[in-house]
């Protein structure tokens, strides 16, 4: 084997970092999206591909959630929504649902923190979902996240756990028919889609609508994840890299197709 001075593995990883840097600027010198939602899928299949347990395919999709969080920052995108945790998913092996709580638990208040990546950029944390399922220690460490960016207000992270959008759209209905109710006399007519749409839970986060959505893994379907937002104007891309091992090479090209079509309406 060839033994490689240190000093020439941090060059070379300095060098990758700039060129990294600079491709973002350019890229931000283009039509940039709002809202970008990501399916995190393929923790558990890259896991097995390199023989480990699934949660450790989990906490490396959450470093990969860290990486791209931070690309989208330095792309000056306003919104990222990510799919942590399915209602479904509390059907799966209860060891791994434990990890999974754990995991959750531990790193959203290590992402809050002063001086750290949400800090650092502005970002504020909104959990979105059917929260009263989750272990009271999850919802405390939760509370004490979403407590601690607050005050952000460069960005927004949503981050759906444990969600579904049939449940997300029974609860809006639910509030907007509500409303209309309280009001002394009934009023149907403030039951639209408008007044639907303002009650979801990443309207009322104030996420803007969503430009675009990616499914990672190679799985071709929505799969209960905002199923309401991803209306006629959203991209929709599914991508088959597992998610820990998306990164830059696999969002320039949705990017660049993202700023084309932006251009291409503009000029029509």
């Amino acid at each position: 084997m060839t033994w490689i001075p240190s000093w020439t593995v941090s060059l070379l990883a300095f060098i990758k970092a700039q060129i990294v840097i600079l491709l973002l600027r350019v890229l931000s010198a283009g039509p940039i999206p709002r809202h970008v939602a990501f399916e995190m899928d393929g923790n558990r299949r890259f896991a097995r591909l390199t023989g480990r347990r699934a949660v450790e395919g989990h906490s490396d999709g959450f470093h990969t959630l860290k990486r791209v969080l931070e690309m989208c920052m330095r792309l000056d995108i306003r919104c990222v929504t990510v799919y942590a945790f399915a209602i479904e998913n509390f059907n799966r092996p209860p060891d791994e649902v434990g990890a999974l709580m754990k995991l959750a638990e531990e790193r959203l208040v290590e992402i809050a923190q002063n001086g750290a990546l949400l800090s650092q950029y502005g970002v504020r944390l909104n959990v979105l979902g059917h929260r009263e399922l989750l272990p009271m220690h999850v919802q405390v460490a939760i509370d004490k996240a979403e407590g601690m960016t607050r005050q952000n207000n460069r960005a927004i992270l949503n981050v759906c756990a444990p969600y579904a959008s049939r449940h997300e759209m029974t609860l809006a209905v639910q509030s907007v028919v509500q409303q209309a109710l309280d009001k002394e006399n009934f009023d149907s007519s403030l039951i639209t889609e408008q007044t639907i749409e303002e009650n979801l839970m990443t309207s009322l986060g104030g996420s803007p609508p969503l430009d675009i959505f990616i499914r990672t893994s190679g799985v071709k379907r929505l799969s209960g994840f905002l199923q309401w937002q991803c209306c006629e104007n959203t991209q929709i891309h599914m991508v088959d890299t597992y998610w820990p091992d998306f990164g830059l090479w696999d969002f320039v090209p949705i990017l660049l197709d993202y700023q084309r079509k932006v251009w291409a309406q503009s000029s029509s």
